[in-house]
């Protein structure tokens, strides 16, 4: 271990155990549901002069490490974005190879019969044998006792919303209610209760990885009055330390929701 290595460890702990008292004394809040945007794959693995399917399959193996510490944290919901709906346009060879890797990641979470696992987006868009196995392994975890972990893929935002407006006309339309009375009686909630996270918190804060500012579509509902902390580092090297400052950065943060 290097002395860099050391000092960050050294940094750490103190930074996990400032953080703990300072929530066990009610003066700091761990936010309850935290967003994921897991960038920096192809990136990190470039600089390393490694294979684009490295890079998926090292972001894919980092997914457990931050589930560790979001339970340790005393998160409640973790939502991680894996696959967007603008990925269906990557080179067939890279596709086949990240799709492979993302359902063997999703799979080794509910092998661990610790988490309960939600598939988020649409997924009939996957392939059909894909979209089967996310939704076998949704009841297979569905009475895990730890963290309640939404896995997003085909997942889009705009996309999201377009469903959701889509599933509250068919509602709608099968109890008889005309557009004329829709029109008269809709709302935000209504809304709301046909998204993807319909029944869930919404995400108190959401961390980008690899230095991008943007949401690129993420949970554009949801993160109304969400938090957000953009990392430098690339997803396959976020470390526990980042998190950490993530956390902080948050509880060090007064959220107004405009009043």
């Amino acid at each position: 271990m290097s002395l860099r290595d050391v000092a960050y460890s050294l940094y750490e702990r103190r930074l996990a155990a400032r953080l703990h008292t300072d929530v066990q004394r009610g003066k700091k809040k761990v936010p309850r549901h935290i967003g994921v945007i897991m960038d920096g794959n192809r990136r990190w693995a470039k600089q390393m002069g490694e294979q684009i399917a490295t890079g998926h399959q090292r972001g894919a193996d980092k997914i457990h490490e931050v589930l560790n510490w979001a339970e340790e944290a005393g998160v409640e919901t973790v939502t991680l974005w894996l696959f967007s709906t603008d990925n269906f346009n990557r080179p067939p060879e890279e596709l086949t190879d990240l799709l492979r890797i993302i359902e063997g990641s999703v799979r080794s979470l509910a092998d661990t019969g610790r988490w309960r696992v939600h598939p988020l987006g649409a997924l009939d868009l996957l392939p059909a044998d894909f979209g089967r196995h996310l939704k076998e392994i949704e009841e297979q975890t569905r009475y895990n006792p730890g963290i309640h972990v939404n896995v997003a893929i085909g997942y889009g935002g705009r996309q999201e919303i377009a469903d959701a407006v889509r599933s509250l006309l068919a509602d709608a339309a099968a109890r008889g209610t005309s557009i004329e009375d829709l029109v008269q009686m809709l709302d935000v909630e209504h809304i709301t209760e046909h998204l993807y996270t319909q029944g869930q918190q919404d995400p108190d804060l959401i961390i980008r990885t690899s230095g991008e500012q943007r949401l690129s579509g993420f949970m554009l509902w949801q993160s109304a009055h969400s938090e957000f902390y953009f990392c430098e580092a690339y997803w396959p090297a976020f470390r526990k330390v980042d998190f950490l400052r993530a956390l902080r950065d948050y509880a060090n943060r007064h959220r107004r929701y405009g009043t």
